[in-house]
């Protein structure tokens, strides 16, 4: 597979273009019986729902479901439509959506693939009178952990393809250009490569949802009120409890969980979990966690996390645990990482400890990576996700 080399956040971007298809239109919803009314002049539609360069979790193979939600003061009895405009095809029929109060829903199937466009009229109207001009139907992942899951590499990437997105807190999307908007820090990620390469390989758009914030311990990702014995070396996010044991204060828990769901209805495709060096060989040993715990702890996060969601995303955890040379790794927070994989409560991603200090920063010094170490940790991710992902869409590499 050809390898993508990084993109400076400097150079230019290259201009979009269509992204191939996976498959025709599957068929759409039928048409409701509604009395078709001439437009009223000076009651302006707005699209909600989906967002400029929003990528929407695929369902299958060949394509998904577009939800749709629009707001407007439209006369009672006025029927509103919308449809998309396929990339590399053209514009498929209107189809009514449902009044909700002031607002109009439905959801729109497209093919996987992009950007489509999605358009809204008042039926009568001679043409579109609200756009969402570039819609993809792809694969979309969620980034937790700590710096290395997060904006504090060496140097700030962009991606070489138009089809990859991030979505920022405030729920706009926009090129997955570093630094990567909800995580923390403002250098370079790994996320600009990776979607470059999953793009190539998949032939989708991709969306990330940045959560990684950096020097944070597992423990601080709990949700509110777990106990657990001993605080991690930064205290900013846990207090001590009446009993002098620790809890966490549940933020970071419940600012992953409202990041999810702010993907929207039709959800993402995994999680990638890259953490484990704040809970590995801390400079004060009382704040090292011991290897049961850290699985206790990782377990209990995958648990709730997907009770709040009532779904059960899968969750990639890599092998975290290196500092810096002659501290490269923690077997007992490595074996901790693996037994949650190998219990089936997560799937297996990279092993980034093996990537050294030729790929991270200062020199070789650093506990972050390098340019050319995001891209490394970049491939190790695509080479853990695609082929899980080729064997649940039922396809093989190169096959579309």
């Amino acid at each position: 597979m050809q390898r993508r080399l990084p993109r400076s956040a400097d150079s230019p971007v290259p201009d979009a273009g269509p992204g191939p298809l996976a498959a025709l239109v599957v068929v759409l919803m039928a048409t409701l019986g509604a009395a078709r009314l001439p437009a009223e002049p000076g009651a302006d539609l707005g699209i909600l729902a989906p967002r400029e360069r929003q990528v929407i979790q695929r369902r299958t193979r060949a394509g998904g479901v577009i939800p749709v939600v629009v707001t407007g003061d439209v006369a009672a009895g006025t029927l509103v439509e919308a449809r998309v405009v396929v990339a590399g095809e053209g514009a498929g029929a209107w189809h009514p959506l449902e009044r909700d109060g002031e607002r109009f829903r439905g959801a729109l199937p497209a093919p996987a693939g992009g950007w489509h466009a999605v358009e809204i009229r008042r039926a009568g109207a001679a043409g579109p009178e609200a756009v969402v001009a570039r819609v993809g139907v792809g694969e979309v992942f969620v980034v937790a952990g700590q710096s290395n899951s997060a904006n504090h590499g060496e140097a700030r990437l962009v991606p070489a393809s138009d089809l990859v997105s991030s979505l920022a807190p405030d729920g706009t999307w926009r090129q997955a250009a570093d630094p990567q908007p909800g995580a923390s820090g403002d250098g370079g990620s790994f996320l600009p490569p990776l979607g470059d390469l999953l793009v190539e390989r998949l032939a989708v758009p991709v969306g990330f949802v940045g959560c990684g914030i950096g020097a944070t311990s597992v423990r601080e990702w709990l949700p509110a009120g777990v106990p657990f014995p001993n605080p991690p070396t930064l205290e900013g996010r846990v207090r001590r409890r009446a009993d002098g044991g620790w809890e966490s204060d549940g933020a970071a828990f419940a600012m992953l969980v409202e990041r999810m769901r702010g993907v929207g209805p039709e959800g993402f495709r995994a999680v990638l979990w890259h953490q484990g060096e704040s809970d590995a060989n801390q400079a004060d040993p009382t704040r090292t966690l011991a290897g049961p715990l850290y699985e206790a702890c990782l377990a209990r996060v995958i648990r709730d996390s997907r009770a709040a969601l009532g779904r059960d995303d899968p969750w990639f955890v890599a092998r975290a645990t290196y500092h810096v040379p002659g501290d490269e790794s923690s077997p007992s927070i490595r074996a901790a990482q693996g037994a949650v994989c190998r219990d089936g409560l997560a799937l297996s991603g990279p092993d980034t400890d093996a990537l050294g200090a030729g790929s991270r920063d200062g020199g070789g010094k650093g506990v972050h990576f390098s340019a050319a170490g995001l891209v490394r940790h970049a491939e190790a991710w695509c080479d853990s996700i695609a082929p899980w992902l080729e064997e649940r869409l039922g396809e093989r590499p190169g096959e579309r």
